[in-house]
């Protein structure tokens, strides 16, 4: 028997949902190291741009698809034309692929979570401590398990129970945890410099590399082209204001982000005397490098350290229940399985197809496509090539297939929609070409080949 779909009791619960699903690993690693690396201010400033504009137009038009068929995505792109249906399950995929690996990147987060708690931060800060953590076969799967029943554990509840209720208390928590460290951060010694660098647009750092950078942010930040907000937007109802809600959204997400660049990047010039370098380091920024910057600010330090991977851990969460929701969804719709049933056999798979990702540092560290670890191979192929491909299909099927007009008018029953000719000329124009961009030029940066 098919299951009633489930829908948000409002609003502010669509909202808090939906901005813990844009909130997550991106914002507080990602975001400042590449912020770091490609100009500090002037990144900053075009991102903000790049959020208002094409951020806006992509993400109204998932959350207006969703809305207005009620289906996730496979469903959803099929009941909207027949022909593009195969845009459906090319947006499924992507959660799919993520939601694995992004696992065992949150188990590693409960791992440091439970050193802090347990008075291990200086151990933590040792140069060697977080490699040698991920190339042992077994601890890491074991705290990937872990991460992944927490996850399994929201969305078992449902709609309003689980992700609703989870995200009313993560959220706000989240917020508070990061200005708290942000402002521990901004006072260290030296931190100024990294205040200025991070803040005050430098235009002679401007290149065709900060706008790439600062565009693959904006589509990973934001939990667009995966699907998400099309199912999110499913399950909200007609009467909620639409726009608005994408807008507060996009406030909460540039919001965190903004102040994970304040936690980070400060913190980091103050430890470095001022290296730019250090920044530049990945997922080992935030395991290798703050630390470390923890460590050197003696106790104090550490127990910021612990508060810093309990945000870190609700970052990763609610994103993480929203990647998996979307995969339950998907098969509700098409199987019309239980949830209970959905839940489980989902919760099972992904930790299987977790294991390549999590053996990739130590047992499997052997297979190396392009030359790729297992995780950054399937980061690279959904991020750098499954995400922009899914945009740009998505703009040309939303501007030239069912017209701009399905989607404002889906947006109208609910707002007013000032910055429809706005979304019009992006979702058309502006968006497909900046997209194609972003694809070319990651896909030959990754192959080594300099782009023109």
């Amino acid at each position: 028997m098919k299951e009633k779909r489930s829908m948000f009791s409002g609003k502010l619960g669509f909202v808090l949902a939906a901005a813990g699903s844009a909130v997550g690993l991106g914002n507080i690693w990602r975001f400042p190291y590449l912020a770091a690396k490609y100009g500090g201010g002037i990144f900053l400033l075009v991102y903000l741009i790049l959020v208002v504009s094409l951020g806006f137009s992509l993400m109204i038009a998932e959350v207006a698809i969703g809305r207005k068929t009620k289906l996730s995505a496979i469903g959803a792109f099929r009941k909207l034309s027949e022909k593009w249906k195969f845009l459906g399950y090319l947006a499924s995929v992507v959660p799919m692929v993520i939601f694995p690996y992004y696992c065992v990147i949150g188990g590693w987060v409960v791992k440091y979570l439970g050193v802090y708690i347990s008075g291990g931060g200086l151990e933590a800060a040792g140069d060697s401590y977080f490699s040698d953590f991920i190339a042992k076969p077994g601890e890491p799967i074991l705290w990937l398990a872990l991460y992944v029943g927490l996850t399994a554990v929201i969305v078992f509840f449902g709609v309003q129970k689980g992700i609703e209720k989870a995200s009313r208390v993560m959220m706000p928590a989240l917020v508070v945890l990061t200005i708290g460290v942000a402002a521990y951060s901004v006072t260290r010694p030296g931190a100024l410099e990294g205040v200025a660098y991070y803040l005050i647009p430098d235009f002679s750092r401007f290149s065709v590399n900060t706008v790439l950078g600062a565009m693959g942010q904006m589509f990973y930040s934001m939990s667009l082209a995966m699907g998400i907000m099309v199912t999110y937007g499913s399950y909200m109802k007609r009467e909620d204001d639409l726009e608005k809600s994408v807008s507060q959204i996009e406030i909460f997400d540039t919001g965190i982000a903004f102040l994970a660049g304040l936690m980070v990047i400060p913190a980091v010039f103050a430890f470095s005397g001022g290296d730019e370098t250090a920044l530049n380091k990945g997922a080992g920024l935030m395991f290798q490098t703050l630390p470390k910057v923890f460590a050197d600010a003696g106790t104090l330090g550490l127990v910021f350290g612990g508060v810093f991977f309990l945000l870190v851990l609700f970052a990763a969460l609610t994103s993480s229940v929203s990647l998996m929701e979307t995969v339950v969804s998907i098969f509700q719709d098409t199987f019309h399985w239980s949830r209970k049933f959905t839940c489980t056999l989902v919760m099972i798979g992904c930790f299987l197809l977790a294991l390549p990702s999590s053996l990739g540092y130590g047992l499997l560290d052997w297979v190396a496509p392009l030359g790729l670890s297992i995780l950054d191979f399937f980061d690279f192929i959904t991020n750098s090539v499954m995400m922009p491909i899914v945009a740009f299909c998505t703009c040309i099927f939303v501007g030239w297939v069912i017209g701009p007009k399905a989607v404002s008018d889906e947006v109208k029953l609910s707002s007013k929609f000032p910055r429809e000719k706005l979304f019009v000329v992006v979702i058309r124009y502006v968006a497909p070409i900046c997209i194609l961009l972003i694809l070319i030029s990651s896909v030959l940066d990754t192959l080594g080949i300099a782009a023109i």
